[in-house]
């Protein structure tokens, strides 16, 4: 396999080069754990390299991936004394089929003085590739002048950075045309690139046309920066692709705005795209950290993952009280809006002091909270304090339909399933019709709860034939337009008081009264019986729920 583009530099660049302990460093926790560094980490790293015993001659400082080799192998042991003759910076090995490794690999490294490093369950090799890559790029290569003062991952300060030195707008987007970061400026701006900021990407139509016009092919294709003319309302462009080791990883464009682009933005396009690489690559990593920490967090709260993964990922203690918040936003939070929604969760819960694991789920998110207070009783409060100001920050994002189910507080994070569970369904209580609350513990909503739980337990039930609620139900359909169920489901709600049904109705008192007489006489039913209301009203729930038509 050809190395990393990083790598055989030589030795001059090799001394100035990457170390491991640098490397790892960079890449934060999350995909590899040192398992046995007899020389320390001071190794110089000058590549990232597939281990293939088929190749004779290794690159020297690779970071050895020894993909398909169980570390308990005696094949491993192989693998270790091969990379000590290729001079290797270090050997990878994926987490094998059970438990750590053997003795004998690390009385192979220690004799060789190869570092031995173990990938994480939860990082694949892929992940890993990239992430070795985004540490080389941002250990070892130098921050171009122009945007030097730009923090590392920080898109939005790159694309403003390189608008101040081309004159332009700048926009920065992946390989699939959605975009990472945008240029703040004065100037009114056209409307394509008006629209591509509103989406996040480019519109489809106009990725649809430079596909067919074989824009993209060229762009990947060159080196170099591609000039297209104002055409139109369009202003002209400026766009470069953005490689790393050979690998494109977006582009950045430049649209004039308010005048045309000066002589140099080329030039100075062209070096922004060396170093946006590592940027692009920093945000990459940081982004495959981010999903590694997600997947932990989902992967516990299913039932199925490790609290002491999680709490390497997160710093959260994994002994001590946490707890589950159950989100679920207003009606205007929709699919591309769960992004905002997550950082507004984080970042209020960062203002608490608490350091949470938000994990977007199907129409809301789930909020993981640890290192709450040591006493139970006040651990219980700052989930409900949270809980509240929460709701508070959510409903004016995404509207008043704001929800959010409080779990009870776990003694260790193995315990937060069943924190998730009781968020869940205070959650799902608090989303019933009728009720009124916007935060609770599933205590709280306890009666509630068990309603759900028996209709749960009824909806797949047919019931008898000939009941009131299923005449009533036929007599709307056939002329009745949906009021005599209305009117009965109102009146059984406010327990047969007639002035706050109408209220509830929008109907006179007088024609409340005609409507149960005459509801009553279509159906058959005996509101003066007991039973009779409790069989309408559990059969009007099921109604609403779309189950069993009575």
């Amino acid at each position: 396999m050809v190395p990393d583009g990083t790598a055989g530099q030589g030795d001059a660049a090799a001394a100035a080069g990457p170390t491991l302990g640098g490397l790892l460093s960079v890449m934060g926790a999350g995909a590899l754990e040192p398992y046995v560094t007899p020389r320390g980490l001071g190794a110089v790293v000058e590549g990232v390299t597939v281990l293939d015993p088929l190749e004779p001659v290794l690159p020297r400082g690779q970071v050895l991936l020894a993909v398909g080799t169980d570390p308990q192998s005696a094949a491993a042991v192989d693998a270790v004394r091969a990379a000590a003759a290729a001079d290797a910076a270090a050997v990878v090995f994926g987490p094998g089929r059970s438990g750590r490794p053997p003795d004998a690999l690390r009385a192979a490294a220690e004799d060789a003085g190869t570092a031995v490093l173990l990938r994480t369950a939860w990082c694949g090799w892929t992940e890993l590739v990239g992430a070795l890559r985004a540490g080389l790029v941002l250990s070892g290569v130098p921050a171009d002048p122009a945007v030097a003062a730009v923090m590392p991952g920080d898109l939005n300060g790159l694309a403003d950075a390189v608008a101040v030195l081309v004159g332009g707008a700048v926009t920065i987007e992946d390989v699939e045309s959605r975009v990472l970061a945008y240029s703040s400026t004065k100037e009114d701006v056209d409307e394509l690139r008006r629209l591509t900021i509103l989406g996040r990407r480019v519109p489809e139509w106009r990725v649809a046309a430079m596909r067919e016009t074989g824009f993209f092919r060229a762009l990947w294709g060159s080196g170099d920066v591609i000039h297209r003319p104002a055409h139109g309302e369009n202003p002209e462009r400026l766009v470069v692709a953005v490689r790393a080791g050979g690998e494109i990883l977006g582009s950045i464009w430049v649209a004039a705005a308010g005048g045309d682009l000066p002589p140099h933005a080329s030039d100075t396009l062209r070096s922004a795209a060396r170093a946006a690489a590592a940027h692009l690559l920093h945000h990459r990593s940081h982004r495959t950290h981010a999903r590694l920490v997600e997947d932990a967090a989902r992967a516990l709260l299913d039932g199925r993952g490790s609290a002491g993964v999680l709490a390497e990922h997160t710093g959260i203690p994994e002994h001590g009280h946490c707890a589950v918040l159950a989100v679920r936003p207003g009606a205007s939070c929709k699919g591309e809006e769960t992004g905002r929604l997550c950082a507004l969760l984080a970042v209020r819960c960062g203002a608490y002091d608490l350091t949470p694991v938000v994990v977007p789920v199907d129409r809301g998110a789930l909020v993981l909270v640890g290192a709450l207070h040591r006493d139970a009783e006040r651990a219980a409060d700052q989930i409900a304090r949270l809980g509240r100001s929460l709701a508070r920050q959510v409903a004016d994002a995404f509207g008043p339909e704001t929800r959010i189910g409080l779990g009870t507080v776990a003694e260790a994070l193995a315990d937060l399933p069943e924190s998730r569970r009781s968020a869940d369904l205070a959650l799902r209580a608090l989303l019933s019709a009728g009720e009124h609350r916007t935060v609770a513990f599933a205590s709280e909503v306890a009666e509630t709860i068990a309603l759900n739980q028996m209709l749960d337990a009824l909806a797949g039930t047919v019931p008898a034939p000939e009941t009131p609620v299923a005449r009533l139900v036929e007599f709307d359909a056939g002329q009745g337009g949906g009021t005599m169920v209305r009117t009965l489901r109102a009146y059984l709600d406010h327990f047969g008081h007639v002035p706050d049904t109408a209220r509830a109705l929008g109907v006179h008192a007088n024609s409340l009264r005609h409507r149960i007489s005459r509801l009553t006489e279509v159906s058959g039913l005996d509101l003066r019986s007991p039973d009779a209301r409790l069989l309408a009203q559990l059969q009007l729930r099921l109604l609403e729920r779309g189950g069993p038509k009575a």
